[in-house]
């Protein structure tokens, strides 16, 4: 059974990695979105980068409408004026448009990661990505940014190649992002075992389909989002509801 369900959650995955255009609402503000998605090294690369060391412990769509946030606030994106503001200014904003549960901490993440790209990257936040790197290298370069932690350099590195069509010369260090929906799906579809950590999440994705774990992450994370939910899950939608163990 693991295998037949292994099966339909990867040929989901390819059905949305393969998708021609990329449909994805992160913020489900049409404006937020644009900036976010807008990755020319001559535009707001920095955006999705700075959009996902604020993705933690709110809501995504907030977290995710930060940069659309700060760039009206100080009425420029760009990377030499985000460079120009003190950590102050960034304190300041933060906590006076209450942009995050954690302002202060969130604030000097925000300033400590426009000085790296500037720094490290000469102001372009593309470099992170560009040039068909291997996959390890997006991952292990998002993981150099101030408590960007492995879950989500690991998004990152899925959404550039998913969503993005980012090239890469590889998929086999982009592996699934254990947040919380997709540890209670691969629990309740008896891939792991009740207790069972992110370590066991990502080697048992990583044994499921080698080349490319995180192929499984979006299909994983949509049942667990809109059907699997933590208390009253609604079986009859999903598309696994024939094969699922908790059912059958």
């Amino acid at each position: 059974m693991e295998g037949k369900i292994a099966k339909v959650l990867i040929d989901k995955g390819y059905l949305l990695f393969n998708s021609k255009t990329n449909n994805t609402s992160f913020t489900q503000n049409p404006e937020a979105d644009a900036l976010i998605k807008d990755i020319d090294p001559y535009h707001y690369p920095h955006a999705f980068l700075l959009a996902c060391l604020m993705d933690r412990k709110i809501k995504a769509e907030k977290a995710w409408s930060i940069p659309l946030k700060i760039k009206t606030a100080f009425q420029s994106f760009s990377i030499t004026d985000l460079m120009a503001r003190s950590l102050e200014d960034y304190v300041v904003l933060f906590n006076n448009d209450n942009l995050h549960r954690f302002n202060d901490v969130m604030a000097e993440i925000f300033y400590n990661a426009i000085k790296q790209v500037h720094s490290t990257y000469k102001g372009d936040a593309s470099q992170i990505w560009s040039n068909k790197p291997c996959s390890a290298s997006v991952v292990y370069r998002f993981l150099q940014f101030q408590e960007a932690g492995i879950k989500i350099a690991i998004m990152a590195a899925n959404i550039l190649a998913r969503d993005f069509k980012v090239p890469m010369s590889d998929h086999y260090s982009i592996d699934v992002s254990p947040d919380t929906h997709v540890k209670r799906v691969f629990r309740r579809l008896g891939f792991i075992n009740e207790g069972n950590g992110n370590d066991e999440i990502i080697y048992k994705a990583r044994e499921l389909n080698p080349d490319f774990p995180g192929i499984l992450d979006l299909a994983v994370w949509e049942i667990g989002r809109y059907w699997c939910k933590p208390k009253t899950p609604e079986c009859e939608k999903c598309y696994l509801v024939s094969l699922c163990p908790k059912l059958n």
